[in-house]
């Protein structure tokens, strides 16, 4: 449901349930911002040849599952987290292109500074899409429709890339009218709109309904939201637990009491990997665990950070998954001392043949790299890793990345 784009300011073309201008977003000051198909569209803006065609982004292998895909692929059916094989199955015809989480965390902060210079008060949900409280930037920006029609004229102009934006009164409301206007939409829920646009609605809309939850409601006979509604709490709580019951009964209504909490700036840098196969062979993990310490803290130089925490991420094979950190004396951003405390991270586990599925690398409690100077121990040389890296980094931008690196990490040569 694409619409308009106006200048902030200007009156919003923008429909609303009636499908007339909206005129009363007066007490709807929350705004839920999601990205279209966020990775599939990212990865459109470097292939352009792919729009119109159906489109994958995921990993490969067996093993892989779908991250994002193209409108023209989930026409077929395909949706995200569905195993690879079966997306290829429903659709022989897409493209497969293997994710890249540096270009998509990249676009992602664009879009969150973006919506910091209109308020203080933005929530992020994952890097595609966040809660906004704009009730206090009216006076600067306007009703919160034209804010959120700004939004989306600045979102497709600076990234390339299309969202959709539900305005509110709640933040419950806000994130449903987002999703009903998919793809590049907005749709705006009058305040006293609520009642009428909840209640013809599945039970599954609600927040907190999974697939327990919703066959439970089914046996009640309770299949839509109005129903719920109509429903005495009293009834719902003996059935699903008093928490739960009232939560529906509350939410049936429109009622939601969660405030939008301004969250920083995530300052962490790290890499993570799964295997092709589940791995049981600490060399293999070691060696993995080595790459992606390089890759951290070469990523730590570049945006001129300097850790005080390095942490880890094991992933085993039923998908139980399992961190551990230290916290350094002083920062660091060198290769040697990341992979280091990591290697010893993941030694402490004492895992001998466990077999595991993802490995990561993190580097938190990140410091101006101004603060990484060390100090020197008696006999230790004034130039030493530190330099080896700032050596590799040069080498790397003008012959490309991976031009110097371990020698643990030189693929051995293959017979001719």
């Amino acid at each position: 449901m694409p619409t308009d784009h106006v200048l902030a300011g200007s009156p919003s073309p923008s429909p609303s349930l009636s499908g007339q201008v909206p005129t009363q977003d007066e007490g709807c000051p929350i705004l839920h911002v999601d990205m279209d198909a966020f990775y599939a569209s990212v990865e459109l803006r470097r292939r352009p040849d792919l729009r119109g065609v159906p489109m994958i982004v995921g990993g490969s292998g067996s093993r892989g599952v779908v991250l994002s895909a193209t409108y023209e692929a989930r026409a077929y059916g395909v949706r995200s987290a569905m195993p690879i094989m079966r997306a290829r199955r429903m659709c022989p015809d897409a493209v497969v292109l293997r994710p890249d989480f540096a270009a998509y965390s990249e676009v992602s902060a664009g879009v969150m500074e973006l919506f910091r210079t209109i308020t203080p008060i933005v929530e992020p949900l994952s890097l595609d899409e966040a809660f906004l409280d704009v009730g206090g930037a009216r006076r600067r920006h306007g009703t919160p429709t034209q804010i959120a029609t700004w939004i989306r004229a600045r979102v497709a102009d600076e990234q390339g890339i299309t969202c959709s934006v539900g305005v509110a009164s709640t933040k419950f409301v806000a994130k449903l009218a987002s999703t009903h206007s998919k793809p590049d939409g907005l749709l705006v829920v009058p305040h006293d709109s609520v009642v009428s646009f909840l209640h013809p609605l599945p039970v599954e809309a609600l927040w907190g309904v999974g697939e327990k939850t919703a066959e439970a409601l089914r046996r009640l006979g309770l299949r839509t939201v109005g129903d719920i509604a109509r429903t005495p709490v009293a009834t719902l709580q003996r059935a699903l637990g008093p928490g739960v019951g009232a939560h529906l009964s509350a939410l049936s209504w429109g009622r939601d009491e969660r405030h939008v909490v301004p969250v920083e700036p995530d300052k962490s840098i790290g890499h993570e990997e799964t295997f092709g196969r589940d791995v049981d062979d600490p060399a293999v993990v070691l060696r993995e665990l080595l790459r992606l310490s390089e890759r951290t803290a070469a990523r730590l130089r570049e945006q001129g950070w300097a850790a005080k925490t390095i942490s880890i991420k094991v992933r085993f094979a039923d998908f139980t998954t399992i961190t551990r950190s230290r916290t350094l004396r002083l920062p660091t951003d060198t290769g040697r001392d990341v992979y280091e405390v990591a290697r010893s991270l993941f030694l402490a586990l004492g895992l001998q043949r466990a077999r595991l599925r993802l490995v990561g690398v993190r580097a938190e409690s990140l410091k101006p790299s101004g603060q990484a100077a060390r100090q020197l121990t008696l006999g230790e040389r004034e130039s030493g890793w530190r330099e080896a890296d700032q050596a590799v980094d040069r080498a790397s931008r003008r012959f490309g990345a991976g031009a110097v690196r371990p020698a643990t990490l030189l693929e051995p040569p293959r017979p001719s």
